[in-house]
């Protein structure tokens, strides 16, 4: 298939990965703090347009299902469109999507809005990673991705004391349209200042056609526990799941104020930027995989912690940190894992089903957690959604154990020449 000269990456083009890298966690942060500015917009949808706290969970888990779905669609279409332009077409639907969110009058165009600017976000991760890996060596691979997510979640940060100051002074409305531009410049750098050498779509199409790809992946144990173990670490995930249920509780079952809320909020996802620098760094010296079973290990405790504490405020203060350090550190070495195990040939294939099971399928938790909380009401239904995402992180624990980490990933660091 034959490419418009737009689309065909440039000959000589001078591939600079700390650029790209740069530019992605730019777009990463811009993303990030789509997802961490909506839980604080649900509260106020909620009331604005007199809707139940599991329509909005079930909307939370939709919009994240249709965008996790998409994320199938780039093990074939990075083969033939470059990831650059993939990542800065899906920025620009993503921007102008959070513009338009503004206008809404009534859930239903909120909702169907919030969908597509979710769809738009989709290309962030699999191909974003997608590209780090072809561009930077295994020896520094973890570093570009843990940086990757780290630098996405400055946006994390920034949003509990920002969005939420923001929705005080100008209304939630405006919020989302500041929020969207900055989104919409990032995509059009992007497209034109990232350049990329193209060897993975070489390898890929070497490698024969995306159905032997995903032929091979299905083959490969490894890969299958990689994936069971994020698709169940998902019920447990700091952002989308976590950050979405935990101000709802802590607002409309333990009772809080909202200025204690946002500031228990604010502390809580402050630790999504240095965790997975942390967790990348003692991953590259102890193992990926002792780390990522010790993070899952200790998230659950968290939960029980938090869960444990009732109204005390002191307890839910150490749940709420416990749960910053260990929630929000587990995705990022998983991702790692993948790039060190899967082949060139079909690294894309591997990160779109890993990101398509892990928030496609993997979202699904958060619509069955709206359904718990609808069936039991929120202060027995929110107690029962947090001893579910403890028992779903043990899962995911259990799920890493048969995985050959060291193994597979000295094998492919000998195949590409490191």
């Amino acid at each position: 298939m034959d490419l418009p000269s737009a689309l065909r990456p440039a000959a000589d083009a001078v591939v600079r990965p700390m650029r790209t890298l740069w530019l992605l966690s730019a777009a990463h942060a811009v993303n990030h703090a789509q997802a961490v500015l909506l839980p604080l917009i649900y509260l106020k949808i909620i009331d604005e347009f007199g809707v139940s706290i599991g329509a909005v969970a079930v909307l939370a888990g939709v919009s994240s299902f249709a965008s996790g779905m998409v994320q199938l669609s780039f093990a074939s279409l990075t083969r033939y469109v470059p990831r650059r332009v993939l990542l800065g077409l899906g920025g620009l639907v993503f921007g102008g999507g959070q513009v338009l969110l503004g206008a809404a009058t009534s859930f239903l165009p909120f909702a169907a809005t919030h969908i597509a600017m979710r769809v738009g976000g989709a290309p962030q991760h699999p191909v974003g990673n997608g590209l780090l890996a072809e561009q930077f060596p295994p020896h520094r691979r973890g570093f570009a991705i843990s940086a990757h997510i780290s630098g996405g979640n400055v946006g994390t940060v920034t949003v509990p004391l920002l969005g939420a100051w923001l929705i005080a002074g100008v209304g939630w409305r405006w919020t989302v349209v500041l929020f969207g531009i900055p989104a919409v410049l990032i995509a059009l750098a992007i497209l034109v200042l990232v350049k990329e050498a193209g060897t993975d779509r070489a390898a890929a199409r070497a490698h024969g056609s995306v159905r032997d790809a995903f032929r091979t992946i299905r083959r490969d144990r490894d890969l299958l526990w990689l994936y069971l173990s994020s698709i169940l670490g998902g019920g447990g995930r700091g952002l989308g799941v976590v950050n979405v249920f935990v101000p709802i509780y802590l607002s409309q079952v333990v009772g809080l104020d909202d200025a204690t809320v946002a500031l228990m909020y604010a502390v809580l996802v402050v630790f999504s930027v240095p965790a997975p620098l942390v967790a990348g760094w003692l991953s590259d010296r102890w193992g990926r995989k002792p780390l990522i079973v010790g993070v899952y290990v200790a998230g659950a405790c968290a939960f029980a912690v938090f869960l444990a504490a009732g109204s005390n405020v002191v307890g839910l203060w150490a749940g709420i940190l416990l749960l910053g350090l260990f929630n929000f550190a587990e995705s990022p070495q998983l991702q790692a894992l993948l790039a060190d195990i899967a082949p060139a040939g079909i690294r894309d294939a591997s990160y779109a089903a890993y990101f398509t099971l892990a928030f496609g399928v993997g979202s699904l938790w958060v619509a069955v957690y709206g359904v718990v909380v609808e069936l039991f009401g929120k202060t027995t239904g929110l107690g029962i959604v947090f001893a579910m995402m403890a028992a779903a992180f043990l899962l995911a624990a259990l799920s890493v154990l048969p995985i050959r980490a060291d193994e597979r990933a000295a094998a492919q660091a000998r195949a590409e020449g490191s």
